[in-house]
């Protein structure tokens, strides 16, 4: 109950990595991980738009299929 996991010992090494070199500083790591959920999030936003196109395209094609058949 008292001993670390391998969970606790990778997470304590995963700081260690951090503070004393690794990736570089902190802020750095941070600002990249920021930049890069802002990037996630513009990607699924144009995705739903892509999304909306592609459904008002089909739309059109129907309806011209249909005034095609009248």
């Amino acid at each position: 109950m008292g001993s670390f996991s391998i969970w606790h010992l990778l997470i304590l090494l995963a700081i260690i990595l951090l503070i004393f070199g690794g990736r570089g500083k902190i802020p750095k790591l941070m600002r990249d991980l920021g930049q890069g959920a802002t990037a996630f999030k513009k990607g699924l936003n144009h995705e739903s738009n892509s999304v909306e196109e592609r459904t008002d395209i089909a739309n059109t094609k129907i309806e011209n299929k249909d005034s095609i058949n009248n």
